[in-house]
């Protein structure tokens, strides 16, 4: 609870400090940044520590996590009582007491935002209390980057796995868990569990910002007190999309736990091709799922299948399947950071930022303070999860794109526009994070097709109906009911145009693919059993026209929001100054009208609809793009590219979402709006009875067999507390390389690195592989421990001790249980500094 309150303290303070500075870098969003300060402070924060750190500027210990708050403190001091610090066009009076009015007049939202944040973080929290257990899946990996990163004098931080190398991963997103753990005095494992709860937290507030931004029209008071207090309570569907409504597996466990539609060989479970689901449901039936870890299926709903029907699982994560595995990975850690992208891209497009940039020598329809915070945002992403960097790159240059075109209309020159904006705006975020481009080395390599393996359009909508239903249903209702102006020519041709590419790139990157690896057309023929190219690409033709209905949904989604935007009016001249105009509270509106026109009409209210369409379209490309293509790693099919697109698509289609359900309800009229409130009742059923159920499983009935903690090292305490007493004596010794016994990736082994931080010679050796593209850098790493244990000589011991530069060795049960130790060579020649029990710590002089 302490330490519950202490991260709630901090974050809220962090909140506070930054939001004068957020309140100028978001001049055009009605809420001025306040939903988004805490993810924008801890991200400008973490920043100033990881690059100063890493320059050799400060320590990475609590005084440099204090030093580095500095500059954020100065920003935010110069943005409150520096009236002349001008963000955009538009004139201003005083700062601080500009800010103090819009505090007053938007006391409802503040009070709105402040709970929300604090009712998701201690809601997440109590579900890690109740299963706060770090040791399956990626978790150790997780917390032995946090340990890491906390043990690590300077940065880069060391790899805990792998002695004498630095970590060679996206790892931003840990600097942030390790500082907060510093300054907070938490150990890592709890720090793990508060980082998934704040997460959680920045995610539903910065959702939350980003509907209630949507909704409240752009007027120079911010918006009627009517509309703010109506979107302030419309805008709580966006976290409930986003974070708690979860795909339809979980209520398509208890059909089938009930043995409902299950008759015969070939029925309803057996059609629909979902593991688990389509074996014989145990005999006696129940209305409960009881298997073990039921839940985990939710996560791999879609397949692959070969030609001869042979399936292979695909993850496809959504975020509260994420967070309730409470794996701590760069996706989910860059959920707020994402979402703040979003922020920018909505600036940018309602005339925010709205000036002249010369840069590379070119010239930029948005201001300086603009283009920097926009580059650092999305070198950031890249930091986080390097993955998003294209969602977050598409973000903020199609919204670019899209207020060129609200100004001046469509045309090419819109493309020329993108690029002008995308291409320094790219280097420059490469530029802000140099350090870490240096040490970082992946396991991609290029594109692969996907030729016989297109989604199946059941399994589509088992993983995206909650989103599909309003999205189609918003769709229909603009086409049919409000009659909104759509271009279909442009779009259908556009949407043409892309599948078209996507097939070229399908056969170019089956032909560089060959060019690069000859035997690997042999090894797709031998795959899918087929006897020549030809007849390959007929079954996959035949397979593509059998399992059309993913992309025929995916088109659905697509080519009407395409056709919104290709219809979107164009603003007219008198309006284009006021535009850039920011919602200001009321006082503030006052005396800006008496310079200033009247900023917007009611055309101008209609222009955050365009914006939704740009997430809905976004979204939709990243679901169609792996039909086709697919990023090259060492799982050799699409598995991690469905994995971070369709998690990365799900954030994105579920504001456009909650926006189309909030635009049905306060529209639809008679048997419409009760058609409508019926069909939307029946879907969050269905959608909410995953997170309801799985609840309950993973807390074992609210009764956990840890007791209600944050604190996962409680766990090794009860189980071995010898092994528990010798890690923490590690915590406490003088840093050094640690031998201990290595074994493969997702289980008990690298713990005492994982504990400690202190760096192994090895820990899970197939992990290394995938961070590092390559097992060059381990070497004989593995078959050197086997040795140093099991050898009776020490003079080869020794050399091994020496080759690795070890300090301590570890002797444990896994140790005893993994290798035929010869302890005596130890006891002969090094120093035994910790012993109890069966488990030994010898210190090498």
């Amino acid at each position: 609870m302490i330490a519950f309150i202490t991260w709630y303290l901090i974050l809220t303070l962090l909140g506070g400090l930054t939001f004068p500075l957020a309140y100028r870098l978001f001049p055009a969003l009605v809420d001025r940044g306040y939903t988004l300060a805490r993810a924008a402070g801890l991200l400008l924060w973490a920043y100033v520590y990881w690059l100063f750190t890493s320059l050799g500027l400060t320590v990475n210990n609590l005084g440099g996590v204090l030093f580095a708050l500095l500059p954020l403190v100065g920003a935010s001091l110069y943005a409150l009582f520096l009236p002349q610090l001008q963000l955009h066009a538009a004139p201003r009076p005083n700062s601080a007491r500009e800010i103090l009015n819009w505090v007053r007049e938007h006391g409802g939202l503040v009070l709105a935002v402040e709970a929300l944040f604090l009712a998701a973080f201690a809601l997440l929290a109590l579900l890690r209390a109740g299963n706060p257990t770090l040791d399956n899946a990626e978790k150790p990996m997780e917390l032995m980057f946090i340990n890491s990163i906390l043990r690590s004098p300077s940065f880069p931080p060391h790899d805990a796995w792998l002695s004498g190398y630095a970590i060679s991963y996206y790892y931003f997103g840990y600097v942030m868990t390790a500082m907060l753990a510093r300054l907070s005095g938490v150990t890592g494992s709890i720090a793990h569990n508060l980082m998934t709860a704040l997460i959680f937290a920045l995610a539903a507030i910065g959702s939350y910002g980003l509907l209630f931004n949507l909704l409240v029209p752009r007027r120079l008071d911010g918006g009627a007190a009517a509309d703010r207090s109506g979107a302030a309570s419309a805008a709580l569907l966006a976290p409930l999309f986003m974070l708690l409504v979860s795909n339809l597996e979980g209520f398509l466990e208890v059909l089938h736990r009930r043995g409902i539609l299950w008759s015969g060989a070939q029925n309803f479970w057996t059609w629909l091709g979902i593991k688990e689901l389509n074996e014989v449901p145990a005999e006696p039936l129940s209305w409960m799922p009881d298997r073990f870890w039921w839940w985990w299926r939710a996560s791999r709903v879609i397949s692959d299948y070969s030609l001869p029907g042979e399936a292979r699982e695909v993850i496809d994560e959504f975020p509260f399947f994420s967070f309730l595995h409470a794996d701590l990975h760069p996706h989910v850690l860059a959920i707020p950071f994402i979402l703040l992208t979003v922020a920018v891209g909505l600036n940018i497009f309602l005339g925010g930022w709205r000036g002249e940039t010369a840069l590379y020598g070119l010239r930029l329809k948005i201001s300086p303070p603009g283009f920097a915070f926009s580059a650092l945002v999305l070198g950031g992403i890249a930091f986080l999860n390097i993955w998003d960097t294209l969602v977050g790159a598409a973000l903020i240059v199609l919204a670019y794109g899209l207020m060129c075109a609200h100004m001046q209309g469509w045309s090419w020159r819109r493309v020329l526009d993108m690029l002008a904006l995308g291409v320094p705006l790219s280097i420059s975020a490469a530029l802000l994070y140099l350090p870490f481009y240096f040490g970082f080395s992946s396991q991609a390599g290029g594109l692969l097709p996907n030729l016989v393996s297109p989604t199946r359009g059941a399994q589509l909508w088992v993983m995206f109906a909650p989103l599909f239903v309003p999205l189609l249903s918003y769709h229909a209702y603009l086409l049919r009911g409000e009659r909104r102006p759509a271009r279909w020519r442009p779009a259908l041709m556009l949407a043409l145009v892309l599948v078209l590419l996507l097939v070229a790139a399908l056969f170019l990157a089956g032909w560089i693919g060959s060019l690069r690896e000859p035997n690997m057309v042999a090894e797709v023929l031998r795959t899918h059993g087929a006897t020549d190219v030809g007849s390959l690409l007929q079954a996959a033709l035949m397979r593509r026209l059998t399992f059309i209905g993913g992309l025929l949904t995916m088109l659905a989604i697509l080519v009407p929001a395409l056709s919104f935007l290709a219809a979107m009016r164009t603003q007219a001249p008198a309006q284009a100054g006021a535009a850039a105009v920011p919602p200001n509270a009321a006082t503030a509106g006052k005396r800006l009208a008496a310079s200033q026109p009247p900023a917007v009409d009611e055309s101008a209210d209609d222009r955050p609809i365009y914006f939704v369409f740009l997430l809905t379209t976004i979204a939709s490309l990243l679901v169609i793009g792996p039909e086709f293509v697919f990023l090259r790693d060492q799982f050799g099919y699409k598995l991690n590219t469905i994995f971070k697109f369709y998690f990365q698509a799900w954030l994105l289609w579920s504001i456009p979402a909650a926006f189309g359900v909030v635009m049905l309800l306060r529209h639809l009229r008679r048997f419409a709006a009760l058609a409508f409130l019926s069909l939307l009742i029946i879907l969050l059923a269905v959608s909410l009875t995953y997170p309801v159920l799985s609840i309950v499983n993973k807390t074992d009935n609210f009764k956990p067999f840890l007791g209600w903690t944050l604190d996962d090292f409680r766990r090794i305490e009860r189980n071995d507390p010898d092994e528990a007493a010798a890690i923490l004596w590690l915590h406490s010794a003088a840093d050094g390389v640690v031998a201990e016994a290595v074994g493969g990736g997702y289980s008990a082994y690298g713990r005492v690195s994982v504990y400690t931080g202190l760096p192994a010679v090895l820990g899970w050796p197939g992990h290394e592989v995938q961070w590092r593209g390559s097992g060059e850098p381990q070497g004989s790493r593995q078959e050197d421990l086997k040795l140093l244990y099991e050898t009776p000589d020490w003079e080869g011991a020794r050399v091994i001790l020496e080759r690795y530069r070890i300090r301590y060795v570890f002797l444990g049960g896994l140790e005893r249980s993994s290798y035929e130790v010869q302890e005596d060579k130890f006891q002969n020649h090094l120093g035994l500094v910790f012993q109890r029990g069966a488990v030994s710590i010898y210190e090498v002089p």
